[in-house]
């Protein structure tokens, strides 16, 4: 074990350096964990030894902790994580006190922590329990404690420390919300204490190590008569904040969030109690977060899963596919947006339109994006040169010359898209995606002389906010063809998931039924209301008519009517059609029309759901409770995830459920669809669709893959392994 090693210099600075071997990022692990208390321990007894630098030799200091602790910490059972927590606490705590007398608080050696960039979650508590941080001026680094975005927080210490170092409100963006600032940023909220230039960084650090006080080692919550900042919770000005903390998560995590939950109750009992007893305290609420299966689902999906993809778990085998120069065809939204996140990424990048005009705005899209940066000083002019330097606006197939990817992103008309295809061909043999939501990619390879090079990929709108890439296999097409859409995604820092051929493919296919099912309970009398909001209570980011109305209502008609046509008699959303396509006739299109389910202002602003809605649907005597309707929205989505594993459209239970987040925000808490089914069981999943089944009709049916693990008591993740699901 050689995480960690020390040097003391010839002026009794000791130098303790955390270097993880075959890792390009410090994670900390139990052996090392052990490893750094022992050399602590040599410096704090070796007379010789004035002080500790605590750094990095990587360009980065951390980038937390080894998932694989938790794992072992959560199989032991609650002792085991809560024995395990309090073990991190006593070093932590022992580099916090460094030697003093505990009475007096005198006789303690200075320890510094150095950082020479990201330092995130266990990277960032360790520093906090130093006497002081010192950061290297570098902008890209990224400073923080990310935890809770995947389901668990800060447990550490960094909830305790950083509440009481910055109070309450102050800490609240960095422990709810997961929020990560650049170095000067982090020292201007109190994060960190100094920054100063990457080269100067260890000198400065032995500087302050060789004139630090016995009062600069003493964090204030240890001196006598410390007070919390912004007051304590009983407190005249701390009552008000702590009730408005209870608001603002419940709020935001509508209860469904128990990491949230936890971290607001451990700063609260935390600031009523000694400090040592307010680390206890943070280590139960930690245990109990960790014993959540929510906790296990969520850093399953949105870390250990989410990573894999994005590395390249479902690539094929072939030679680096890297993008050098991409065409773009239709520089429209779509086209603009994936002209931006290429150039931005490096990548040279032709975006062509029919006309001169038109390919102008698409690569003023971008520039618009990077005034926005500048604005907020993330953007330099030279920058903002730099990226609009590689975008070429034209209206010539000729500049093609020399693409190795183009990128069509034109209406969703088969035959314009069959048009484009022959240009793209005549003008180059690049690999070619087509950016589509909803046509089979199989059907439109069909205008191609090379099917093996045609494949699909789904962005998502817009375009550089949103994380999520499908890329849809056809029928023809080859390896080559995935691994490089696989790494130009990776190239534009997305991530991935291969999917079949299929109508709506597998996002769609999904988010589609919950769109439905929200419109079909409106016909039925359900008040839209409780519709709404029992969607946002079991996670949902948006309710099912607000969706709609955000995509737009005219494009629901015009999918309607597209799949009506492909499916013919067996079309099944009639009643959700009527809907649909009576509002649509009243010319309340959605949010860009300023009227849809919703009403708005002249701003565009919602004000609350429509009144005509009751007026053309009155609403039924009795209201289904609240369950019913989350039943209703949860099935009809997962029933779809389902199918299109059983169906072979998904082959990956890993891509389902990180797609499924990410693409359109199914309940983060849960994991996703196939972790969702997995915490509540199929036997009980298969039950409610029983129920469901005989109350609304067949769309609720088990498939069968699903009735047969719950025969065999089996879950998606034990069957599946996180593997591939079809061979």
């Amino acid at each position: 074990m050689t995480d960690f090693t020390m040097t003391t210099d010839a002026d009794g600075v000791a130098t303790i350096t955390w270097d993880v071997a075959a890792k390009s990022m410090n994670v900390m692990s139990t052996e090392a964990f052990g490893l750094l208390s022992d050399l602590v321990d040599q410096a704090l007894a070796d007379a010789g030894v004035k002080g500790i630098i605590l750094t990095s030799g990587k360009k980065d200091f951390a980038g937390g902790m080894d998932l694989n602790v938790i794992a072992r910490m959560r199989a032991g059972g609650a002792e085991a994580i809560f024995d395990g927590v309090m073990t991190m606490h006593k070093v932590l705590r022992k580099i916090e006190r460094a030697g003093m007398d505990p009475k007096t608080l005198k006789g303690g050696k200075p320890i510094v922590a150095a950082l020479p960039g990201t330092a995130l979650g266990i990277g960032l508590e360790l520093p906090l329990s130093c006497h002081r941080i010192i950061a290297a001026d570098n902008p890209k680094a990224k400073i923080g404690l990310p935890e809770i975005m995947v389901g668990i927080f800060p447990g550490a210490g960094g909830t305790t420390r950083l509440s009481r170092k910055l109070g309450a409100m102050m800490a609240a963006p960095f422990l709810l919300e997961g929020k990560l600032s650049d170095p000067k940023s982090a020292k201007s909220a109190g994060l960190i204490d100094e920054v100063v230039a990457p080269e100067a960084l260890l000198a400065r650090a032995k500087e302050w190590v060789l004139t630090a006080t016995e009062a600069d080692l003493v964090k204030p919550w240890d001196a006598k008569g410390y007070k919390m900042p912004g007051g304590a919770p009983y407190s005249a000005p701390g009552f008000p904040t702590f009730v408005g903390a209870s608001a603002m998560v419940h709020g935001k995590t509508m209860g469904v969030y128990p990491a949230a939950k936890a971290l607001l109750g451990a700063v609260y009992e935390g600031a009523l109690v000694p400090f040592d007893t307010a680390l206890k305290i943070e280590a139960r609420h930690f245990t109990s977060v960790l014993m959540n299966p929510s906790s296990t689902a969520m850093i399953r999906s949105l870390f250990i899963n989410k990573e894999a993809l994005e590395k390249g778990a479902n690539r094929p085998e072939a030679p680096d596919q890297s993008v050098k120069k991409l065409g773009i065809i239709g520089a429209g939204m779509m086209g603009a947006g994936i002209a931006y996140v290429s150039a931005n990424a490096g990548i040279e990048v032709v975006l062509i339109d029919s006309t001169q005009d038109a390919a102008d705005r698409g690569r003023a899209h971008s520039e618009g994006i990077l005034d926005k940066g500048m604005k907020r000083g993330k953007v330099t002019a030279a920058k903002k040169e730099e990226v609009l330097g590689r975008i070429l606006a034209t209206t010539d197939y000729a500049a093609l010359k020399g693409c190795d990817l183009v990128v069509e992103a034109v209406f969703e008309d088969p035959k314009v898209k069959a048009e484009v295809t022959a240009k793209v061909e005549a003008a180059t043999d690049a690999i070619y995606a087509t950016n589509t939501s909803t046509l089979p990619i199989s059907g439109l390879a069909g205008a191609s002389s090379q099917a093996e090079s045609f494949i699909g990929i789904h962005f998502f709108s817009p375009v550089d906010k949103m994380n999520l890439v499908e890329i849809i296999r056809g029928k023809k097409t080859g390896d080559v063809a995935v691994a490089k859409a696989l790494d130009f995604v990776r190239q534009i820092r997305k991530t991935p998931i291969v999917v079949n051929d299929a109508r709506f493919f597998y996002a769609n296919r999904c988010i589609i039924p919950y769109l439905n099912e929200g419109i079909r309970m409106v016909a039925e009398g359900v008040e839209p209301a409780l519709i709404e909001n029992a969607a946002k209570l079991v996670g949902m980011p948006l309710g099912p008519l607000q969706l709609v109305d955000e995509t737009s209502i005219d494009l629901g008609v015009k999918i309607a009517k597209a799949t009506k046509q492909a499916m013919g008699a067996e079309y099944p959303d009639e009643a959700v059609d009527k809907v649909l396509f009576w509002l649509a006739d009243q010319g309340r299109l959605g949010r860009k029309s300023k009227s849809g389910f919703y009403a708005y202002d002249d701003k565009g602003e919602r004000l609350g759901l429509w009144e005509g809605l009751e007026a053309r649907y009155p609403l039924d005597k009795v209201q289904p409770s609240l369950t019913d309707v989350q039943h209703r929205l949860l099935f009809a989505q997962v029933l779809e995830a389902v199918r299109a594993l059983e169906e072979g459209v998904l082959t990956d239970i890993r891509e389902g459920d990180v797609g499924a987040i990410l693409g359109w925000g199914f309940a983060p808490w849960s994991g996703g669809p196939f972790s969702w089914l997995d915490i509540i069981g199929a036997t009980r999943a298969v039950d409610i669709c029983r129920s469901l089944t005989a109350q609304f009709g067949p769309r609720f049916h088990a498939p069968a893959l699903l009735r047969e693990m719950a025969e065999k008591g089996e879950t998606f993740y034990g069957r599946f392994g996180g593997q591939k699901a079809a061979a």
